[in-house]
């Protein structure tokens, strides 16, 4: 197994060294769900998550979407700009901000009703799922956002997923054995991060899965942590490749046959 890590990973080093990534380097498509709340504002969303509830909707938005909110439960306050008009010199109407009023919102956990899109997602059998599963790790679904497609908690050792794709719940395995091996720092490390999406793309490649139809975007993740630290990408790869291999082989428990048999 180390020789077939070690050659995954010497295929990846050349293609960041030659520069060979494909053209198309576009966001990959992700069935995640975007709530409505993600266009309020700061302030608003703030309050809402602080109650350690999610996806917050008004009576009329949970509706729409044949869900109901439960008896008895207690409602979140947010602000909502209170607009007047006027006639303004030429005569026109002129809207402006009179203040703010309050309205009531609730969160998913709140209601009862028909199953949401993101709340119907499941999960493929992964490979390697189960080596998740014996290092004491669950492996969940949860609603997406705008940026965060997956994460790995140490606190609560869970892997949650918004995603079916391998190539997320491979970076977020590597996450979790980076924390078994070496501990992880807290927040959004760019060496941390740029391991986590090399070691996603080698085992897709180790596993037999067609890791290059997402190159470009794990590509543009290395490059996007890379420019954190003022690297070049190809030198972002040689900083943590050592490191990858170990993570790598201890995933794939050394001399066992990789998950797919090959």
């Amino acid at each position: 197994m180390n020789a077939k890590v070690k050659a995954v990973l010497d295929t990846i080093l050349e293609q960041f060294k030659s520069g060979n990534v494909p053209e198309m380097v576009a966001l990959s498509t992700f069935p995640i769900s975007i709530f409505p709340m993600n266009k309020w504002s700061l302030l608003n969303q703030l309050a809402c998550y602080f109650t350690g509830l999610t996806d917050f909707r008004g009576y009329k938005q949970w509706f729409e979407v044949k869900r109901f909110v439960k008896k008895g439960e207690t409602a979140t306050h947010i602000l909502v700009p209170r607009m007047k008009k006027e006639k303004g010199e030429n005569g026109e109407d002129k809207s402006f901000l009179a203040g703010f009023v309050t309205a009531c919102v609730f969160g998913v956990e709140q209601t009862q009703g028909d199953p949401l899109g993101y709340q119907t997602l499941e999960l493929p059998p992964f490979p390697l799922i189960d080596r998740a599963r014996e290092l004491g790790v669950n492996v969940a679904v949860i609603p997406g956002n705008y940026e965060n497609y997956g994460y790995y908690s140490h606190k609560k050792q869970v892997i949650a997923l918004a995603s079916p794709e391998e190539a997320v719940f491979f970076h977020e395995l590597t996450h979790l054995a980076d924390d078994k091996l070496n501990g992880l720092k807290g927040g959004q490390d760019p060496l941390q991060e740029i391991t986590a999406e090399l070691g996603a793309l080698a085992l897709c490649q180790v596993v037999g899965l067609d890791g290059s139809k997402h190159f470009g975007n794990h590509y543009r993740y290395i490059e996007r942590y890379a420019e954190k630290l003022s690297i070049t990408p190809y030198t972002a790869i040689l900083k943590v490749l050592s490191h990858t291999e170990k993570i790598l082989n201890f995933l794939l428990k050394g001399g066992e046959q990789c998950p797919n048999g090959k």
